[in-house]
């Protein structure tokens, strides 16, 4: 399996040579550095780990200074480890977009927009009781019954309820890359993926 770390920029669409247009969102992927090597002798499995984005120095700590010297590297933000990397990376290597093809279909995992405190109706898709009729008021949007009070008196485990929403990890399967910009190290990717502009996502195939 092979991946990179990238940065969500934004969404647009394109149009082939067809005249069909295609919504994308714009990824910015690496350059990332191989900042370890594991093995199945030494770690008990195989995978590669890589670090993307600049940090400064003086907010590292001392251990990630170390860490990171051992690849011939500066300090980096973000770090992922990628299992059984089908690519063969030495430590100090570094991975652009050049590891995939257009036309080429991948996986994105983010993390979703946050959404705050929700009802249950933009939570879970309750429908509400339509009309407020036979003098009921303020109840459009309401639960409804969570549990009854003789029998069960108590509120089952898993009940949909009102609460916090989004930031859930998501992979999103099955999407191609429509277009590359090696120059900029840009991914026009179909379709939507998971986050905000400017949030980390992984791309793996």
């Amino acid at each position: 399996m092979k991946g990179i770390i990238g940065k969500k920029i934004g969404m647009t669409s394109i149009f082939g040579t067809d005249g069909k247009q295609t919504a994308v969102t714009i990824i910015e992927a690496g350059p990332c550095t191989v900042t370890q090597v594991k093995n199945q002798d030494t770690d008990g499995y195989t995978a590669v780990q890589l670090a993307y984005g600049d940090k400064k120095e003086k907010n590292s700590t001392k251990a990630e200074i170390n860490h990171f010297a051992k690849a011939n590297s500066a300090t980096k933000r973000f770090v992922k480890e990628f299992r059984n990397y089908s690519l063969e990376k030495a430590l100090g290597d570094t991975i652009s977009v050049d590891i995939f093809t257009e036309g080429e279909k991948v996986e994105v995992v983010g993390t979703t927009k946050g959404k705050g405190f929700q009802g249950v109706v933009k939570r879970h898709g309750f429908h509400g009781v339509g009309e407020g009729s036979h003098g009921q008021h303020d109840r459009q949007r309401a639960p409804g019954s969570i549990g009854g009070s003789s029998y069960p008196s108590r509120v089952f485990k898993g009940m949909r309820m009102a609460g916090r929403m989004g930031t859930d990890r998501v992979k999103v399967k099955g999407l191609q890359i429509v277009k590359i910009f090696p120059e900029k190290n840009y991914l026009l990717i179909s379709g939507s993926v998971p986050g905000h502009n400017g949030s980390i996502v992984l791309i793996q195939k």
